[in-house]
């Protein structure tokens, strides 16, 4: 039973994850460009004072979810459960280190003015958030190749409860 709440937990999260992000890198960053930079600016700042607190939350249970089920499992399971777990984790070190420190100059820029290299800055954020969001992806397949595979007695903990 705490395998699948793992399972269920872990799906949801990363899924959840995987699709915000995917969302992002599908529609706001075509749409970022699209408009002038003025605006540009003032959306991304508001976006991420919203973002801020749902994607920690998103990142940090796909990560504890993935390697909750890393330790309830084993063989096969844990080695998907426990790179999940890695590629989640992943995706919150290339925001923190990659994309943070971005919006908090795009922030700065709204109040004031974007300097003369905002384009290459403005892509690097882009770079960052095409690897988290691949991140987040790969996380999620892995994880529906372990729910898809099904449960192997051999990948069940066996200190775990007995029916």
């Amino acid at each position: 039973m705490r395998v699948r709440m793992a399972q269920a937990v872990a799906l949801l999260s990363t899924g959840l994850l995987a699709g915000a992000f995917g969302y992002g890198a599908a529609n706001l960053v075509p749409t970022f460009r699209a408009v002038p930079l003025d605006m540009r600016l003032d959306f991304h700042t508001r976006l991420m004072a919203m973002n801020g607190i749902t994607m920690q939350t998103a990142m940090a249970l796909s990560f504890l979810s993935s390697l909750t089920l890393a330790v309830l499992t084993r063989g096969r399971a844990r080695l998907l459960a426990g790179a999940a777990a890695l590629l989640a984790l992943a995706s919150f070190l290339i925001t923190r280190f990659g994309n943070v420190p971005i919006n908090g100059r795009i922030k700065e820029w709204a109040a004031t003015s974007a300097p003369a290299d905002h384009a290459e800055i403005l892509h690097r954020w882009e770079l960052f958030n095409l690897a988290r969001t691949s991140t987040a992806l790969a996380a999620f397949v892995l994880l529906i190749g372990l729910v898809l595979s099904g449960p192997r007695g051999a990948d069940v903990d066996p200190g775990g409860p007995r029916p």
